[in-house]
C-alpha cells in the first residue's frame, strides 16, 4: 500500500485543481450525460482522470468511469491554446496578474571583498650587488620608515672594487671625461644616491660598506634577510608598502557584471569599524574570471591618511546600477516566470474577455534587476501576465491538456492512479536530470557549510549560486508525474532561495533553511534517492525548540542552525540511497 501513496497523493491533487481551475458541477448535473449541445460540439471529462478530454460519452479511455459533461463551447471564440479560469477560481487559488510597463532598470547589488595594498605604492627592496649584511636597521615586519631612512648596511668586496675605478676615472677626467661619467654611472645603477657618490669622491677612500636607504615611506611588509646573511645580485631583501592609499576590492558574479561599469559609486563598511560607512567610485573591473569562484574582481581605490584600514580586511559593499536603457527596459516580475531548464515561459491574460483566459507564452530575458527580469523578446508593454500563482496556472494548463510548461505543444498527462485494477507506473529518473539535480545539490550544501560557520555573508552568496544552478535543471526531461511533484517541491525551493538571499542576519536565514530542506528531502524521495547517500538529520532545538530538519552529505552531526555553540546537537533521521539508473 505504501507504493501506492505517491500516486494516490498525486491523483488527489489532480482532482483539486480540476475542481479549482474547471468548476464543480451541480449534484443533479453531475451525471447528466445528455447535455445541450451548443455550436454543435460539448466535451466530456472523468471525474477520476480530469485531464481526458473527449467528444462524445462513453466510458473513460483510463478508468473505465462513465464519462461526465464539463462545459460546453457555446459561442465562446476560446482557441485550443487559452485556458479559461472563472472568477471564483482565481481567488481560491490566489492567481494575481501584473500589467506590464517599460521602466528605468536598476538593480542593487550586494559585494563583498577585503582590503588589499596599492600594487603602484609596493617597493621591492633587491640587492644590486653581492655582498654580506654587516647591519640591519629593520628588525621587524610592520615597521614604520621614511624614504631615504637607512635600512642595512652591506659590505661587498665588488663595491670597493667599483669605487677604485671611480678614483681612477677622476684623475683621468680631462683626459677622457666619457670614462669617469661611465664610471659614475655603474654606481648610480647599484642604487647609491648623487649624493652617496659626492661623498665618496670628497673622502678619497673606497668606503668599504655601502647603506641600503629606503626607497619610500611605508610599512616593511617582508623581511628576507638577517645580520650576517650573503646575498647575490637580484635577492629580495625587504619589501616596503605604502598604506595610505589601498585598494578595496569586491568580488563580482559573472551574472552582475553587466551593471557594474567604472566610475560606479561604491558604499562599503568595515566589520571592524563598526557604525562608520565609506564610499569611493570603481576605476577597474578585471577582465579574467576567477574559474575557482566564478567572480572577477571589482576595484576601488580608498585613501587610508587615519591608518584605520588595514589590508585583508573583510568588507561588505552595495552598488545602485542603471543600465543604459533610459526608460525603454521591458520588465517582468520574477515571479511570473517559469524555468524549465532551457526555456522560460509567462502565462498571459487575453484582453477583452469575459472570464479570465490564459495562454502561455515564451520569452527570452536579459539582465535580473533585483525582483524583476529585462524582457528581450516575447512580450510588449501594456500586455498583462500572471505575476502570482504561474505554477498553479501551469497544472490547471497541464491537466486540460493545453500547451504548458512541460508540453509545449500541449497533450493531456496520464497521471497514475490506482482504481478500475490497473498499477501505478513505474518511472526512472531521466540520468541527465540526476546530474543537473547534483549540482544544484553541490549549491545547497555549500549554503549549509556557510551557515555551521554562521557566516551570513557567505550563506547569501552560495543561495545565489545555488539559485543560478537551480536554473540549470531541466524539468522537461521529466515524466509527467515526476513532474509535477518537482513542480510542486520547486514552488517552495526557490522563494526559499531568493528569501535567504536577501536575508542579511542568520536568524532569518537559518529559520528558511527549514522549508528549503524539507522540499528538496521530499523531491529526493519522490525520484527513488539521490545521486550520493545522503543523510536527513535532526535538530528538536532548532528555530526555538520547534524542530527543524537538514541534509547532509556527512553521518557525522554538524548543526546549520547553531554552529559553533551546538554544532553536535541533533540525530540522523532518514539516509537517503545512492541512486543508479
Amino acid at each position: 500500500m505504501k507504493k501506492y501513496l505517491p500516486y494516490l497523493a498525486t491523483l488527489a491533487a489532480g482532482l483539486l485543481l480540476g475542481w479549482v481551475f474547471f468548476g464543480g458541477s451541480k449534484p443533479e448535473e453531475s451525471h447528466d450525460h445528455s447535455a445541450t449541445d451548443v455550436a454543435g460540439e460539448t466535451i466530456w471529462t472523468c471525474s477520476m482522470d480530469p485531464q481526458v478530454r473527449m467528444t462524445e460519452p462513453g466510458p473513460c479511455p483510463i478508468c473505465g468511469m462513465d464519462l461526465i459533461p464539463l462545459s460546453t463551447l457555446g459561442s465562446s471564440t476560446l482557441s485550443p491554446d487559452e485556458l479559461e479560469m472563472t472568477e471564483v477560481s482565481l481567488r481560491m487559488a490566489d492567481i494575481q496578474t501584473t500589467v506590464l510597463q517599460k521602466a528605468d532598470p536598476e538593480r542593487k547589488l550586494i559585494l563583498t571583498g577585503k582590503i588589499k595594498p596599492d600594487e603602484t605604492r609596493i617597493s621591492q627592496l633587491t640587492a644590486r650587488f653581492p655582498g654580506r649584511i654587516e647591519q640591519l636597521f629593520v628588525n621587524f615586519t610592520g615597521q614604520q620608515v621614511r624614504q631615504g631612512q637607512k635600512l642595512a648596511t652591506v659590505y661587498s668586496p665588488e663595491l670597493i672594487a667599483a669605487q677604485r675605478e671611480l678614483f681612477e676615472a677622476i684623475s683621468l677626467r680631462e683626459l677622457s671625461p666619457g670614462l669617469y661619467e661611465a664610471a659614475r654611472r655603474k654606481l648610480k645603477l647599484w642604487d647609491l644616491t648623487d649624493a652617496q657618490i659626492d661623498a665618496l669622491e670628497s673622502a678619497k677612500e673606497p668606503s668599504t660598506s655601502f647603506d641600503i636607504l629606503a626607497p619610500r615611506s611605508g610599512t616593511v611588509t617582508q623581511r628576507h634577510v638577517a645580520v650576517g646573511d650573503y646575498v647575490q645580485q637580484g635577492m629580495p631583501m625587504i619589501e616596503v608598502v605604502d598604506l595610505s592609499r589601498l585598494w578595496v576590492e569586491f568580488d563580482a558574479y559573472e551574472a552582475d557584471l553587466a551593471w557594474i561599469k567604472t566610475g560606479e559609486e561604491v558604499t562599503y563598511s568595515v566589520a571592524s569599524i563598526p557604525g562608520k560607512d565609506f564610499s569611493g567610485k570603481v576605476n577597474f573591473v578585471s577582465p579574467l574570471i576567477d574559474p575557482q569562484t566564478r567572480t572577477a574582481s571589482v576595484r576601488v581605490p580608498v585613501t587610508n591618511s587615519g591608518g584605520q584600514l588595514k589590508p585583508d580586511m573583510f568588507v561588505r559593499g552595495s552598488l545602485t546600477a542603471n543600465l543604459p536603457l533610459k526608460g525603454e527596459a521591458l520588465l517582468v516580475p520574477k515571479s511570473a516566470v517559469l524555468w524549465t531548464g532551457e526555456r522560460a515561459i509567462v502565462y498571459v491574460k487575453q484582453p477583452n474577455r469575459e472570464e479570465a483566459t490564459f495562454v502561455t507564452r515564451e520569452i527570452t530575458l536579459g539582465a535580473e534587476t533585483g525582483a524583476m527580469y529585462i524582457v528581450q523578446e516575447g512580450l510588449n508593454a501594456g500586455e498583462e501576465v500572471v505575476s502570482h500563482g504561474a505554477f498553479k496556472v501551469d497544472a490547471a494548463a497541464q491537466i486540460a491538456g493545453k500547451p504548458s510548461m512541460m508540453n509545449p505543444k500541449g497533450s493531456a498527462l496520464a497521471m497514475a492512479h490506482q482504481h478500475g485494477g490497473k498499477e501505478p507506473m513505474e518511472t526512472e529518473v531521466p540520468e541527465a536530470f540526476l546530474r543537473q539535480l547534483e549540482a544544484f545539490l553541490s549549491g545547497y550544501f555549500s549554503l549549509t557549510d556557510a551557515l555551521i560557520a554562521s557566516d551570513p555573508t557567505a550563506t547569501q552568496s552560495a543561495a545565489s549560486a545555488a539559485l543560478n544552478s537551480l536554473k540549470q535543471v531541466d524539468m522537461t526531461l521529466l515524466s509527467a508525474e515526476m513532474h509535477i511533484a518537482w513542480m510542486k517541491q520547486l514552488a517552495v525551493i526557490r522563494p526559499a532561495l531568493e528569501a535567504i538571499a536577501d536575508a542579511e542576519d542568520l536568524v532569518a536565514q537559518r529559520k528558511t533553511l527549514s522549508s528549503l530542506s524539507n522540499a528538496i528531502y521530499h523531491s529526493l524521495r519522490s525520484f527513488g534517492g539521490a545521486s550520493r547517500l545522503t543523510y536527513y538529520q535532526y535538530c528538536p532545538m532548532a528555530i526555538n525548540n520547534q524542530g527543524a530538519y537538514w541534509l547532509s552529505r556527512k553521518e557525522e552531526i554538524l548543526n546549520p542552525y547553531f554552529g559553533e555553540s551546538m554544532l553536535r546537537c541533533g540525530e540522523t533521521r532518514d539516509i537517503i540511497q545512492a541512486k543508479t539508473n
